[in-house]
């Protein structure tokens, strides 16, 4: 299973790793190992471990001072880690990820075999972005749909986000932090994602709205997800709903395959692919491939084998897919009668 732990627990809600925090995830971890379960761990907390070192007092604003905390805390994250799981008889292997690392294919099949291969050698792998050279990860990501991304392409059986309170909760006061708690959830509704709150701590990004995105991913992927406090004593997870567990349970769904995971959520889109209403239809309700009759339109630069999205005639991206022509063959031959196959259906995407 992923374990992803927050910067709030780790913090304690300042601005530097709390030892004793810190040492309570990883003995939540070492239970999870010693009960036969293959643990990877994504863990926030190296811009927090840097701040005091930098002699920050709260979280800066600039880039440049963001990637030096990075920086220089990731390495004593590490150490702080591994240090913890020594007492336990466990090892831990640091990698360092980007977006770029899971929007092109190959780079995506070489970090997933890098962790299948740790698992192999009983060594956990603890992840983290590489914000000391990812800007964009820095202003707009978060870890908790990292390890929802992590997750999906190892396909493992559970995702386990940790934080701070218990799980989620519906009429949740954040000055008292209570609420009711919610045990179980099966779908995520508008009505679910309403329950759903930032935060405005001082060494980290992330909230409750961007566990539910990740726990979105992970369904799509057929991943059950348990949103926990980390920082109780003992932690019970357990992914069955007719069992005891802590915190939050949020079912799965029946899996998209890997493959067309990493088309829909991961890949980058070269283009677009316009389709009339027939097309649409067939893609949606029929699970059929598309193909060169029902295109109407090509838009940027593409080659076959690259990914593209494709739209309705009022202009809504409604799949994603792997295309088998460059847009400049597919300009050529779109809406003719000739049923070229501009996308096969096991390469497509609905979204």
């Amino acid at each position: 299973m992923v374990v992803k732990v927050g910067s709030s627990i780790l913090t304690g809600g300042g601005t530097s790793i709390v030892a004793e925090n810190l040492s309570r995830i990883v003995g939540h971890i070492a239970r999870l190992v010693k009960d036969k379960h293959d643990i990877i761990l994504v863990t926030s907390g190296a811009i927090a471990s840097g701040l005091s070192v930098l002699g920050f007092k709260k979280r800066p604003t600039q880039l440049s001072e963001l990637q030096a905390a990075a920086a220089v805390g990731q390495n004593i994250l590490m150490q702080a880690y591994n240090a913890e799981l020594e007492k336990f008889g466990l090892k831990g292997a640091q990698i360092l990820l980007t977006r770029e690392d899971f929007s092109e294919r190959q780079r995506y099949l070489n970090a997933r075999n890098t962790i299948n291969t740790l698992l192999e050698h009983n060594i956990i792998p603890i992840i983290n972005e590489n914000d000391a050279i990812s800007v964009e990860e820095i202003k707009f990501g978060d870890n908790d749909t990292l390890s929802a991304r992590v997750a999906a392409a190892v396909e493992a059986d559970g995702l386990v986000l940790l934080t701070d309170i218990d799980g989620l909760y519906k009429d949740f006061d954040s000055k008292t932090r209570t609420g009711i708690l919610l045990s179980a959830i099966e779908e995520i509704t508008p009505e679910i994602e309403k329950l759903a709150c930032g935060t405005d701590a001082a060494s980290c990004v992330g909230g409750m709205s961007t566990k539910i995105e990740a726990i979105k991913i992970a369904k799509e992927m057929g991943i059950p997800s348990i949103c926990a406090n980390g920082t109780s004593i003992s932690l019970h997870i357990n992914f069955d709903p007719a069992s005891a567990h802590d915190g939050t349970l949020f079912a799965a769904k029946k899996s998209i395959g890997s493959k067309k995971h990493w088309i829909a959520f991961e890949a980058k889109t070269n283009g677009k692919i316009i389709v009339d209403d027939g097309a649409k239809k067939a893609l949606v309700q029929h699970s059929r491939s598309l193909l060169s009759p029902g295109i109407v339109g090509v838009e940027g630069n593409f080659k076959a084998g690259d990914v593209v999205e494709i739209v309705d005639s009022a202009g809504t991206v409604f799949a994603k897919g792997k295309v088998n022509f460059s847009s400049h063959e597919l300009s050529q031959i779109k809406g003719k009668k000739a049923k070229d196959e501009a996308v096969h259906r096991d390469n497509l995407v609905v979204l």
